[in-house]
Parts: C-alpha cells; structure tokens; sequence
C-alpha cells in the first residue's frame, strides 16, 4: 500500500494529555464506522502499515484494528480538524467493524441514500472474483469489455422505453438495472463512481 501524505507534526496531542480521537470513516459510503483513540506512536503505525491502529486505553498499547478478528481497516487518508486536537480517518473496511458484527460501532443505521453505491461497488468487486457459476456479475465480468458494455446499451434503452411508455415502478427498476450494469461496467475498467464525482466535479469548477 502507497504511503499517505500526513504531518503528524500538526497534531496537537499534548492538549488531551497524548491522545486524540480518531473517528473512522467508510471511504465507500460515508458512514462513521467508530471512535478510537490515537497517539502520535499509533499514528505513526498507522501511517507507516497503511492499517488503522489506535492506542487501547484498557490494554495500554497499541493495538491495530482487526488484528484479532481479521476485521482491519485500510487507510486511505487522514484529516486533521480546525483545533489540531481531532482526526478524520477515511478508511476501507474489510468486514464489520464493530465486534458484534455490524458495519458499524454505532448500529445498522441507514446512511445517506446515495451511499449506497458505495456498498453495492464493494459487492461488486467482491462477486467479480466468485465462482462464475455462482455469480451473475462473475459470468459477465468474465465475457469481456464488449459485452459488459453492450449491456449497458441494452439497459440504457431499456430505461428511456421505460421513461416515455411506462409508469414510475418501471422507470425506476429500468434505472436501477442500468446503474448496477454500469457499476459492472466502471469496475471492468477499473474505475469507481468516485472518478465519475471527480470529473462531474472538475467540470463544475470549470464553470463561469
């Protein structure tokens, strides 16, 4: 894993006598995944394996998450807050975070709408490696660009039959085959949604 760029320097962990709190954000979806504590030894780990570590205040010491249950968190980038004093930790979580089996330390509550596509591009990636037999999204992985593509041909035209000729349940299923297709599509390029939103975003910069 490529080392993330982040002054540990900035933080200012003497203010709460060497800890900070570390909240742990799902770099897919957006939601709070857990608080844990860190000080500038566990950042430092943290930084240096790529695997979200925290400073255990009942083990007095380090202790990296998942390094039990296999449940780790990849990092993906820090950020510090306005008063130096607390960390955003954007991270991908390999299983549930929290020790009772949910996604997250705060319950399986739902996130916003659209945070969904990141689940389901997770779903995705991991079905693109299952048994084709088992596996819809495996057997048309394994077909190859052209017929991936060609169906999201099929998909879109199916969608704007659906706009003009149907009422609104059929729309919306048309839609929803159409975007899981281009899901596929983006991850047999090895692209995500978040570079979609990237150039979405660049051109509305671009804007006058």
């Amino acid at each position: 894993m490529s080392r993330i760029e982040f002054d540990a320097g900035q933080v200012d962990f003497a203010k709460s006598g060497g800890l900070v709190p570390a909240i742990v954000q799902s770099v897919q979806t957006g939601e709070v995944l857990m608080l844990g504590y860190m000080n500038r030894e566990a950042l430092d780990h943290t930084l240096k394996t790529g695997s979200v570590t925290f400073f255990s205040r009942s083990k007095e010491r380090l202790w990296t998450k998942g390094e039990t249950s296999g449940h780790t968190l990849d990092l993906i980038s820090i950020a510090l807050d306005c008063d130096r004093d607390t960390l955003l930790v954007q991270a991908r979580a390999n299983g549930p975070t929290c020790h009772t089996g949910t996604r997250s330390c705060f319950g399986e509550t739902p996130g916003p709408e659209l945070a969904f596509f990141g689940e389901l591009e997770a779903v995705i990636a991991q079905r693109a490696d299952a048994n084709p037999d088992d596996s819809y999204t495996a057997r048309l992985l394994g077909k190859g660009m052209l017929k991936v593509a060609q169906k999201v041909g099929e998909e879109g035209v199916e969608t704007a039959l659906a706009a003009t000729n149907e009422d609104d349940d059929a729309l919306l299923g048309e839609a929803s085959d159409l975007v899981f297709h281009l899901l596929v599509l983006l991850r047999a390029r090895g692209l995500t949604l978040a570079d979609v939103s990237r150039t979405l975003q660049g051109r509305h910069r671009g804007q006058t």
